[in-house]
């Protein structure tokens, strides 16, 4: 409270603050909140709440922009890693409350802020400092799929003992290990918070979020005004890169099913064949003519891909899918607008606010209008 009212007073003072991308911690008002969750009797006379899901909320002081964003981090991570990078930078988030965007950050149900019972909501599983470093670190090093020597935007070496990768895995928290249990837990929770927030919001997803951006707005396409996917969680059907390449997310990009038309039954009512494969990857694609996924039809979709993630490998293919099934897709490759040498956490990476300045930005302001 007192470094609330510190911000207020210094702005009273110096007048309007002009917001930028190079103003550290953007005056904002901020507040928290939970939504979801049922009470479960655990034993006789003993009853406790799950399935809640924590939401930071953090409005500009300044002018606010029509549409608020919702952002889901990726598998591991909560909410602070967006506020700033691991070597102190400025975040997205600070970066979007200076645009004049109205946040809502989420801890995904059973991870960080948001309670996990483990007799109900099942194992958790963690990432390993080995498995940061050959994925999202210092890919560069380990070269486990064709585009993993261009990485170089990760600030420090990316290994142990160096200060900037230990401050981002000490960040790392466990997360629920079900993709299906806690893709039913996002979109319970998901729909009560945007049905509270009442009014069309942005949602940008990362990684494994990614596929719980596209039920949310499935199940509530009034309130999504738009999803910016960042890497989202892929190729359909199937795993890749990383073996067991085994079949994953029967309803395409998500574990949970969809709304299709003609409509389906069952995930194996989808008509999937096999378009293209290599050593690294499988694309599988619903047979012409392809199911249309309806209730996203109307909403743009921004998908953001770096020069050297894993993703590169497959996110065309996912893209392929949504454009199949009727889904209005800007799809970008950084390499070729000239956004070199990032990875998979391209929002931590030292030119994360090029990524903001010269791409997402911009397409945030064009659906916003």
């Amino acid at each position: 409270m007192a470094s609330f009212l510190l911000v207020t007073i210094i702005s009273l003072l110096l007048g309007p603050l002009q917001c930028s991308a190079g103003d550290l911690n953007t005056p904002h008002r901020q507040d928290y909140f939970y939504v979801g969750g049922s009470y479960v009797e655990t034993s006789p006379g003993t009853t406790i709440k799950v399935g809640q899901m924590y939401v930071e909320h953090l409005s500009p002081l300044g002018p606010v922009r029509k549409y608020p964003i919702v952002i889901i981090p990726g598998n591991g991570m909560t909410v602070t890693n967006f506020f700033n990078t691991p070597d102190g930078r400025l975040g997205w988030a600070d970066y979007l409350l200076g645009q004049g965007y109205e946040l809502f950050l989420v801890d995904q149900p059973g991870r960080g802020r948001s309670p996990w019972h483990q007799g109900i909501d099942g194992p958790q599983s963690t990432f390993s400092t080995q498995t940061i470093e050959q994925r999202f670190t210092a890919a560069q090093r380990f070269n486990l799929w064709p585009q993993a020597h261009l990485h170089t935007q990760w600030p420090g070496n990316g290994s142990m003992n160096d200060p900037t990768f230990d401050n981002f895995y000490t960040s790392i928290v466990p997360a629920i290990s079900s993709a299906v249990e806690s893709s039913k837990k996002v979109q319970d929770a998901g729909v009560l918070l945007l049905e509270k927030i009442a009014r069309p919001s942005i949602l940008i997803t990362h990684s494994q979020s990614g596929q719980f951006g596209w039920p949310l707005a499935d199940a509530r396409p009034s309130l999504v005004k738009a999803i910016v996917a960042i890497e989202p969680i892929g190729p359909p059907f199937t795993n890749a890169v990383f073996p067991p390449n085994v079949p994953a997310r029967p309803f395409g990009l998500t574990e949970i099913p969809m709304t299709f038309s003609p409509s389906i039954t069952t995930a194996s009512d989808l008509d999937v064949v096999l378009v293209s494969s290599d050593a690294f990857s499988q694309c599988f694609q619903q047979r012409s003519p392809a199911r249309k996924l309806v209730n996203l039809a109307k909403i743009p979709v921004l998908v953001v891909t770096s020069e050297s993630s894993y993703h590169a490998v497959y996110d065309e293919c996912s893209v392929r899918f949504l454009r199949e099934a009727g889904v209005e897709v800007d799809f970008v490759e950084l390499g070729k607008v000239g956004i070199k040498g990032n990875g998979h956490m391209m929002f931590m990476e030292k030119n994360n606010l090029d990524i903001m300045n010269r791409v997402i930005g911009p397409w945030l302001t064009k659906v916003g209008k």
